[in-house]
């Protein structure tokens, strides 16, 4: 751990829902933080001025004001550019989605936070990488096949500013709010049903998946036991806990446990949420624990 001087320089990188969300907590984490260190604030509009803004830090160490979505973004983007290794983020959670910040320990009030930033400590946290680049900071999870994905109730939860997303998700809000109210219907067999302007096959309920996991090489399940679920949290330093749920037959099934620092899932094509980004279909998916693989400060 290395001691976080009060007088050091900040970059504060305020997420735009944050704005819209929350605007008087951000104002007050701006200043208290400018009043600890010197700051300059940014206040991008989109994905490539927050990328821009993080690349062009120099040696201002990144604050980034926003929820969990906004701390992975920020993690994400100096993964891709390997500067985890050297750069400590900080936050100050702002918000509708701030169950990732509680869990790694983030006071989730703004003068807590704020002043945390400023006289808290780095500490080195577990990531996990898979093989397409992507990270990991919190759980990765992988339901049922078929199994619906949550669509956030505050359509402002959908981040529109993420990796990849495209402009039109804004004008998308206020379908998604629509769809999200509307009580789910009952259906058997397939159904067809219209959406973004192609026909989609959904199916009637979700169901086991066959997947083969294996961990640090040893095959855990194989593609002859369906499986109901499988996850993969951050535990023992340099190690993930990996549980499988395998899908009952008749007495209930006791999950498989175990702790290792490679996991493969293979199979059908299934979709996987990672922190609160679902990501799929794939057919094969690899992730490593890289230990105190990314830094963030922290109460001391």
């Amino acid at each position: 751990m290395t001691e976080v001087a009060a007088s050091d320089q900040l970059l504060v990188v305020i997420d735009p829902v944050a704005r819209r969300r929350d605007g008087e907590s951000v104002r007050i984490a701006k200043d208290v933080l400018s009043a600890g260190a010197a700051t300059k604030v940014c206040l991008p509009e989109g994905p490539e001025e927050f990328a821009r803004a993080l690349s062009r830090r120099g040696a201002r160490r990144p604050v980034v004001v926003g929820d969990d979505r906004t701390l992975l973004r920020a993690v994400s983007l100096l993964h891709r550019q390997r500067d985890l290794a050297v750069c400590g983020l900080a936050l100050v959670p702002v918000g509708g989605s701030l169950s990732l910040a509680r869990t790694l320990g983030v006071p989730t009030g703004a003068v807590a936070a704020a002043r945390a930033v400023l006289d808290g400590v780095e500490r080195r946290l577990d990531l996990l990488v898979d093989d397409s680049d992507g990270v990991v900071l919190g759980a990765l999870r992988i339901p049922p096949a078929g199994a619906p994905v949550q669509v956030p109730e505050d359509p402002e939860e959908i981040d529109v500013h993420a990796p990849g997303a495209h402009p039109w998700l804004r004008t998308c809000q206020s379908l998604v709010r629509t769809l999200a109210t509307r009580p789910a219907g009952v259906a058997s067999g397939r159904t067809r049903a219209r959406g973004w302007g192609r026909a989609v096959s959904v199916p009637a309920a979700p169901g086991p998946s066959r997947l083969r996991v294996e961990v640090d090489g040893v095959t855990l399940v194989d593609l002859d036991q369906p499986v109901e679920a499988v996850s993969v949290v951050p535990g023992l330093p340099g190690g993930a806990v990996v549980e499988v749920r395998p899908a009952s037959v008749g007495a209930q099934a006791s999950s498989l446990r175990v702790v290792g620092q490679r996991v493969t899932v293979s199979g059908a094509d299934f979709r996987y949420r990672a922190d609160s980004v679902v990501s799929g279909p794939v057919r094969t998916r690899t992730w490593t624990v890289r230990q105190g693989g990314w830094g963030l400060t922290l109460p001391g």
